[in-house]
């Protein structure tokens, strides 16, 4: 029995086979500021391993998949992280971690503090806690990587296609920085 595919089932397959490999491969760039930083060095060591869920650490954001911003975020910083996540290779995708980047976190009342990651940069995945134990880093991970595996993780196309309402948010906070333009 022969049976040929049209070409809306062979897409379906190939984004399919795509999107499984991307959540199987997820390279991570950690962005840590603050106390952020402290659980994810557990989170890549033997005891919980996140290498066997697919998690690796990359070098630099050219590499990179998976943004992960751990911490309270700066004006200053904000800079910084936008610049990075501009030199990572599509597809890519963000995760929040801890209320620092949720809504400021214990910084909430800071004037230099950043409240709300999504209004600069799209969030794929927030994980809550002050700081997030690597029990909740893992199942952060596992939601992205659902995500991904849906092909709901699409932070990086929003970003694309309302790049001038986030510059516009950006250039609110970040004062005298002349923005790239880009012709993706």
């Amino acid at each position: 029995m022969n049976y040929v595919l049209n070409d809306r089932e062979s897409s379906k397959i190939v984004e399919f086979i795509k999107n499984f490999a991307r959540k199987n491969s997820l390279w991570v760039l950690a962005y840590g500021t603050g106390c952020g930083a402290i659980e994810i060095p557990p989170t890549m060591t033997s005891r919980y391993d996140a290498e066997r869920f697919s998690v690796r650490g990359a070098a630099t954001p050219r590499q990179a998949d998976v943004l992960l911003i751990t911490g309270y975020l700066s004006v200053k910083t904000l800079k910084r992280v936008i610049r990075s996540y501009e030199q990572m290779q599509d597809p890519k995708y963000v995760i929040g971690f801890g209320s620092c980047t949720i809504n400021g976190g214990m910084y909430w009342d800071s004037y230099n503090t950043i409240k709300q990651l999504d209004l600069y940069l799209p969030v794929d995945v927030y994980i809550n806690g002050c700081m997030p134990r690597p029990e909740a880093v893992l199942a952060g991970f596992a939601k992205l990587q659902e995500l991904i595996g849906k092909g709901e993780a699409n932070g990086w196309k929003h970003y694309k296609e309302n790049l001038e309402w986030y510059r516009q948010n950006q250039q609110k906070l970040i004062k005298n920085w002349k923005m790239p333009d880009y012709n993706w």
